[in-house]
């Protein structure tokens, strides 16, 4: 039986063939935008133009755990059987020119295409997405293992030691928006550990808007946070510390009481008033030790004891909690590696993490699109079968033709 002669191929390849299988959550159209918005083509023709990187770096958290080499292998793994068939085939290129792809793509893009696509999702439909007409939304912070390079160390910096040792990795801190009746992250924010999270936590409040309910816990609570989801015009249900002390200046018939906010003493020159607050404390008891109950005090804008009894929000706060999943999903079950981020260089660190947030958006969208036109809440359905149903359908996606698929459509 003769062999047949091969032709090697580069790949001309667009990211609506590469990304069939979620081209209704990640469009093909969004990334020519990124790209083109940020003048990150290619000005000359080559192995791996941008496009292709692009999907690259999403797919890395599609495939986490496999070497970038056989991440690119998996991503077009269709297209390939589809060319074998006509005597093509494409080299895989090796990991230093992979490398430098990415290098010459920079951070800017995925941040575009992050900026571009997110945003949230429910409708008043979703279960648990909304209390009386207002978006639950979270705010919180994680932070992510990073390789233990140089570069990384001095940008991002290492999480404090006993004298005389080091961390053993350096750390990035991610402090992210979600929606909590999906899981959505549609705002974050990337930067160095030893930045707080409660500066950053500021500058997230660029996403919320009316007709929200903001929730944090007590490690992001401050006065300027108060002040600032107010003057966006958004609700907020938050934890306080310990040592932070109201004064009951009106007892409500459901428990709770109003009080004030009182701004600093410069402030109060420049014609700063105090901000109205209403205060809710429970305690929640542990049945296996009566003696071990929780004390929780929370504020709120939320005055109306009527629409929102003190009950109500307390048992709402504890869907915060779906934060910590959101981030489980993104860490464990996207960054299923030692490290979270596989990147040497603190660039490239920051793409690898928007590629991330790219691909938890890919998985949380289509669960939410497929649990509305069911009609069940996002959250009953499997985040990793979802994961491991996208990695499958990648390649089959990529050996059909357009007619052959015409449920999937994007609007």
């Amino acid at each position: 039986m003769p062999y047949k002669k091969l032709l090697l191929e580069s790949p001309k390849l667009k990211s609506s063939e590469i990304f069939k299988a979620i081209e209704i959550a990640i469009p093909s159209t969004e990334i020519e935008v990124a790209i083109l918005k940020t003048k990150a083509y290619e000005k000359r023709q080559r192995g791996l133009p941008s496009q292709m990187v692009v999907c690259l770096i999403i797919a890395m958290s599609l495939w986490s755990k496999d070497s970038m080499r056989d991440v690119l292998k998996n991503l077009i793994e269709g297209i390939n059987e589809v060319w074998l068939k006509t005597g093509k085939y494409w080299k895989t290129p090796c990991k230093a020119a992979i490398t430098k792809a990415r290098q010459r793509l920079g951070s800017l893009v995925m941040r575009q295409l992050f900026d571009q696509l997110v945003r949230p999702m429910a409708t008043t439909e979703t279960v648990g997405a909304f209390l009386n007409g207002l978006r639950v939304v979270a705010i919180d912070g994680t932070c992510l293992d990073i390789p233990d390079s140089e570069e990384n160390a001095r940008v991002f910096g290492r999480p404090g030691s006993r004298p005389g040792t080091r961390a053993a990795f350096p750390k990035a801190r991610l402090v992210i928006l979600v929606e909590t009746g999906t899981h959505l992250i549609f705002d974050a924010l990337i930067c160095p550990y030893l930045m707080g999270e409660r500066v950053r936590a500021l500058r997230l409040l660029r996403s919320v808007t009316k007709e929200m309910l903001l929730m944090w816990d007590r490690g992001l609570h401050s006065d300027a946070m108060v002040s600032a989801t107010v003057s966006k015009g958004c609700d907020y249900l938050g934890r306080i510390p310990s040592n932070v002390k109201f004064i009951n200046e009106t007892q409500l018939e459901d428990g709770s009481y109003l009080s004030f906010i009182y701004p600093p003493g410069k402030f109060r020159k420049k014609g700063f008033q105090p901000m109205q607050i209403r205060v809710i404390e429970y305690t929640i008891e542990n049945l296996d030790d009566p003696k071990a109950e929780i004390r929780y005090r929370l504020i709120t804008s939320l005055l109306n004891t009527k629409k929102f009894p003190a009950s109500l929000l307390a048992a709402e706060y504890h869907q915060r909690w779906e934060v910590e999943n959101t981030i489980d999903e993104f860490k464990v079950h996207l960054g299923e590696r030692k490290t979270h981020v596989r990147s040497q260089r603190p660039r490239e660190v920051v793409q690898e993490i928007y590629g991330l947030l790219l691909g938890h958006w890919a998985v949380r969208s289509l669960i939410c699109q497929t649990a509305h036109s069911a009609e069940i809440s996002p959250l009953s359905l499997s985040f990793t079968g979802t994961l491991r149903v996208i990695r499958r359908a990648v390649p089959k996606f990529q050996r059909l033709e357009p007619k052959e698929i015409p449920f999937f459509k994007l609007g």
